[in-house]
């Protein structure tokens, strides 16, 4: 089962409005959750400035578990926007997806695969920019060699995976969730037995998708950091 799309077509493009009218609310939203947690920066944090705390502190300690802070020092602010930006990604459609006339109008924009894939790109061209940037062309390109050459065509394969597997993995547990919210949305107007049911898994549902919700930001963001760390630490 698919839930339907309203698009528009500009420069001979195809775009989902849904997945453009909510990636720009996650964005805005996590704009405005870091305005509100800086405008006034206490020694003792409260509110919203403590739990932004607590996600750098969530970050750094990825960093540390894949390399050192020298090195990894500067990654604390892309893995903070990235866990960040993916779990109120995810949380958009997941516990609020909106459907009307067969089409979803509010949705999950981590459930386009075109959307996870673009994160999995910028994900993986930024570890060969920093591995050659940090360990110089020489350094870069002998890592897809190490430690023999024959393994080189396997290595470029692997940097295919990556992308696929990073993209997809995040891709498929939203959408397959939405599906499912959506299937459940139908048992409810299905008749009073169908409601109860349906009502019952809508709310157990709703809870769980907080869950993946979460966990799918965070695996996303940890492999990043094991990517990153592969490109540029010297033991990879």
């Amino acid at each position: 089962m698919e839930h339907g799309a309203i698009t528009f077509e500009f420069l001979g493009l195809s775009f989902d409005l849904a997945i453009i009218i909510t990636t720009i609310a996650a964005a805005a939203i996590v704009f405005i959750i870091c305005v509100v947690a800086t405008r006034n920066l206490a020694l003792r944090p409260t509110g919203m400035q403590n739990f932004l705390e607590w996600v750098l502190d969530f970050v750094k300690g990825l960093i540390n578990s894949n390399m050192d802070w020298k090195t990894g020092g500067r990654f604390l602010t892309l893995g903070t926007t990235l866990i960040m930006y993916i779990f109120v990604s995810n949380l958009l459609g997941l516990p609020f997806m909106i459907n009307y006339d067969g089409h979803s109008v509010w949705k999950s924009p981590t459930s386009d695969p075109l959307v996870t894939l673009t994160l999995a790109m910028m994900v993986i061209v930024l570890s060969h920019y920093y591995g050659i940037k940090m360990k110089g062309f020489k350094g870069y390109f002998k890592s897809f060699t190490s430690p023999m050459a024959f393994l080189f065509p396997l290595k470029v394969m692997e940097e295919f995976a990556n992308t696929l597997t990073l993209g997809l993995r995040l891709y498929g547990n939203i959408y397959a969730g939405e599906i499912l919210l959506s299937l459940l949305s139908n048992l409810m107007v299905s008749g009073f037995l169908g409601f109860i049911g349906g009502a019952i898994g809508m709310i157990a549902w709703q809870g769980f998708s907080i869950f993946v919700g979460a966990i799918q930001s965070f695996i996303f963001t940890m492999l990043t950091m094991v990517y990153l760390s592969h490109k540029i630490s010297d033991d990879h």
